[in-house]
């Protein structure tokens, strides 16, 4: 059989093929040394996609998948090429940036749906630029195709003076990966932008760092006002923690690199939380799933789900594609998600991760209007776990909640309109026993901060924990940001909870938080992020108990999780 689709990257492969109708991400899915996937909720996991076409219908998750495709192309473990169900850009820059600077690329195709479920009928398959053929038996490998993919770009003066090299070599590099992943995304010219968001600053391993540092030979410079993400280190108590003293160098080392481009030393993977935050209406480039997710739903802000890579040559050249979000039509849902029968929340706070986790599954590429939730008043602590439990499960850049997000109301007639999928109480119960996947009732470890905690968390957890005492053979550790930590320290909350015997981590989140921080003994953890619940099992191999935040301190306290689904009573 043989189909036509878009190519997103040109090349040829012949190999076996590995089909998959759930999205993947390759950060926290895939082991960037094996090419093994190790999310434990996936239907690939102990599979590996070393030399095999992958075809899923889309990646979802993390924005650090771009680095982890390169990690795997450098490592030699990649798959042979890439096929999607529609256009998909995280993994796509990741071998973007392998084919542009280390000359290494594989073939990347998107099919339409219909050719995308036929082609996963068969065994085999050869890709030659926008061409698939599928056999069940090894197909001779195509001819590689010469040339590139052509697009039609209007460029500013400004840009072209940037590609005459007037701006310095780095930002010249960088505006033509720009101008190359936005012929891939269709769009016809750039745009300004006044901030961007660097996720790129997380250590996946080797390839990350050269990519910074062959930056840095250039001479590179932000041009705009640039935080960074959560890094791999506590940078100033890594010694502390026990850290690999490698792992500290290599991660340390990358930090410096674009504090050295001219970088804040932010430090957090929840940026909306800072003075700068950006306001409606306002374009940005930010990078980071549950930053994107939260600044384009709930703060009203513009920005695509940049994957890591392109919002280091966003903060260079402060241009980013006209495509996506930045445009009125790239916000428009396009599903509507009816939620009934939830019952009373009362004060537990894990309906909204839950909520997000499970909409993010159903919506997947879609960006959903949520219908139901009116009578809610949800905290930004909530709105922020229900991001980031969406942008887990999803690879859409946002969401609407019918009268909770700022730009619902814009969609009011077009609501009858879309397609409608109903949820119900019972399939968020479901979701909670699946995301408590520890064998016993044991915790070892009570971890918060995934994304980083917030002052208002800070805030209802000193209330949790005041007066009381965590057990001693129990640990319970925070990340947060720095100007998170200092005001919560001013506010008072941090004594009352260092107090009760829990750690605070900066500048590292649990998402790349490991051994010895994790206690080698330990076996269960618990959670109240379902972010976390999610990546947790395959990134460190422990049980996972998830719940409220109120559920986390009785289990700091007592060595034992003693939640129930929200909307059920413990009855023993």
């Amino acid at each position: 059989m043989e189909f036509r689709g878009q190519c997103l990257i040109e090349g040829a492969a012949s190999a076996e093929l590995q089909c998959c109708p759930v999205g993947l991400s390759f950060w926290g899915g895939v082991d960037p040394e094996t090419g093994q996937v190790v999310d434990h909720h996936h239907p690939l996991c102990g599979q590996s996609i070393a030399g095999r076409i992958l075809a899923i219908p889309c990646g979802r998750g993390s924005c650090s998948g771009s680095t982890v495709m390169l990690e795997l192309l450098l490592n030699g473990c990649a798959p042979a090429a890439l096929i999607f169900e529609k256009p998909e850009q995280i993994l796509t820059l990741g071998v973007l940036i392998g084919k542009v600077l280390f000359k290494c690329p594989i073939p990347v195709v998107a099919l339409s749906s219909s050719d995308f479920s036929e082609i996963c009928n068969w065994h085999f398959a050869a890709i030659d630029g926008e061409t698939v053929r599928t056999s069940d038996a090894l197909l001779p490998t195509p001819k590689p195709p010469v040339g590139s993919i052509e697009g039609d770009i209007d460029l500013s003066d400004i840009d072209q003076s940037i590609l005459a090299g007037e701006k310095g070599q780095a930002a010249k590099v960088a505006l033509e990966i720009i101008r190359s992943f936005a012929i891939i995304q269709g769009a016809h010219a750039l745009l300004d932008v006044s901030q961007a968001h660097i996720d790129a600053c997380i250590y996946t391993g080797p390839a990350s760092l050269l990519f910074a540092q062959k930056f840095q030979a250039m001479g590179a410079k932000f041009t705009l006002p640039t935080t960074l993400n959560s890094i791999s280190i506590d940078q100033r108590r890594w010694k502390e923690l026990n850290v690999d003293p490698k792992l500290a160098s290599q991660a340390g080392t990358l930090a410096n690199v674009y504090l050295s481009m001219g970088a804040q030393p932010s430090f957090t993977c929840a940026p909306y939380a800072l003075d700068g935050a950006p306001k409606a209406g306002q374009n940005i480039g930010w990078s980071e799933s549950n930053a994107v997710i939260f600044a384009n739903s709930v703060l009203g802000a513009q920005t695509q789900k940049y994957p890591d890579f392109i919002d280091v040559c966003i903060a260079l050249t402060g241009r980013a594609p006209s495509a996506g979000c930045h445009l009125p039509e790239g916000r428009r849902p396009t599903i509507c998600i009816r939620v009934s029968d939830l019952g009373s929340i009362n004060d537990n706070d894990s309906y909204y991760p839950l909520l997000g986790y499970v909409i993010g599954k159903l919506a997947q590429h879609n960006i959903p209007l949520v219908c139901g939730l009116e009578y809610l008043q949800p905290r930004h602590m909530d709105l922020k776990a229900f991001s980031a439990a969406f942008g887990t499960t999803a690879s859409a850049a946002m969401f609407h909640i019918k009268g909770v997000t700022p730009e619902a109301s814009n969609f009011a007639e077009s609501e009858p309109k879309l397609p409608v999928i109903d949820l119900c109480h019972e399939e968020l119960v479901d979701t909670w026993h699946v995301l408590n996947s520890a064998q016993d009732l044991s915790v070892d470890l009570v971890s918060l901060g995934n994304p980083h905690f917030s002052i208002e968390e800070f805030d209802a957890l000193s209330r949790l924990c005041s007066g009381r005492k965590k057990a001693d053979d129990i640990q319970v550790i925070i990340t947060t940001g720095r100007d998170t930590y200092e005001n919560s320290k001013k506010a008072g909350y941090i004594d009352i909870i260092e107090e009760f015997g829990a750690t605070i981590i900066t500048d590292t989140c649990w998402c790349m938080l490991g051994e010895p921080v994790i206690p080698a003994t330990s076996r269960n953890l618990m959670t109240n992020s379902a972010k976390y619940a999610h990546y947790a099992p395959g990134m460190v191999k422990r049980g996972v108990h998830f719940g409220s935040l109120a559920e986390c301190v009785e289990a700091g306290c007592t060595g034992t999780f003693i939640g129930v689904p929200p909307g059920q009573i413990r009855t023993d």
